[in-house]
């Protein structure tokens, strides 16, 4: 992915923590690290931004631990999260492909994705590849439940869907998401193909905004500094720096 690819994805992302109070943002999450930044500059401040792995930019003295103590609390606004597979449910599968428990490929595990899916009230999904591989129409196993039986006490759930390719909206009363937009270079056609799940759009949505000259500002200034701190190597292939890494 070219660094204006990935300053778009950080743009969209920043767009979508606008007037939260808190973010925490997980571990090896350097784009979600970034778009949080970029949300807190332009913010005045605001969000509070906590990196799981920052020295310099978290205030978490108990790491994991400490995340799920203020989620539950409801001391976070928005979390990130990821997996092998996303459906259209916004289910996601962090164990592995392949039926369940014979997978054919093993992944790390879904290490509390399920309790902050429950308690976080914006988690924003981030998978950069998006292809059938990835959004399924049903994961082979699920880590955390995009939805939950009426009656569920759940403030917290699913809030966006972002790709390599566009950006879609969670509609919790349809239980499916919504292209919300189509990144430059890419059609609807095309999105429709690389998805194995079904989604509502209209004809013609309309197409990722570029992110202005101030944001690419603050991008290569004061959050590229950050990420030097936090992610050296995705900061010197991402700001061409050789000196981060």
């Amino acid at each position: 992915m070219s660094p204006a690819e990935t300053a778009l994805l950080i743009d969209v992302i920043a767009g979508m923590l606008e007037g939260l109070g808190r973010v925490a943002v997980g571990a090896s999450s350097p784009i979600p690290a970034a778009a949080a930044w970029l949300a807190r500059e332009r913010g005045g401040g605001r969000p509070h931004v906590s990196v799981l792995g920052s020295g310099a930019h978290s205030d978490m003295t108990d790491g994991g631990r400490e995340l799920f103590d203020r989620a539950g609390q409801g001391r976070i606004d928005a979390f990130f999260l990821g997996g092998v597979q996303i459906d259209g449910s916004a289910n996601i599968n962090l164990i592995g492909t392949g039926p369940h428990p014979a997978a054919d490929k093993r992944f790390p595990g879904s290490y509390g994705s399920a309790y902050l899916y429950f308690v976080v009230p914006r988690v924003i999904l981030f998978r950069v590849e998006h292809t059938p591989r990835t959004l399924v129409e049903k994961v082979d196993f699920v880590s955390a439940p995009g939805t939950s039986a009426p009656g569920t006490y759940r403030p917290g759930g699913p809030y966006a869907l972002v790709t390599g390719r566009c950006a879609f909206r969670f509609e919790p009363a349809r239980r499916r998401f919504r292209l919300a937009s189509l990144h430059p270079g890419h059609s609807l056609d095309e999105v429709r193909a690389a998805t194995g799940f079904d989604f509502d759009a209209a004809d013609d949505p309309p197409v990722t905004p570029a992110p202005s000259a101030e944001t690419m500002a603050l991008i290569r200034g004061p959050i590229g500094a950050a990420l030097t701190e936090v992610y050296p190597r995705f900061a010197a292939k991402f700001l061409g720096d050789e000196r981060a890494a």
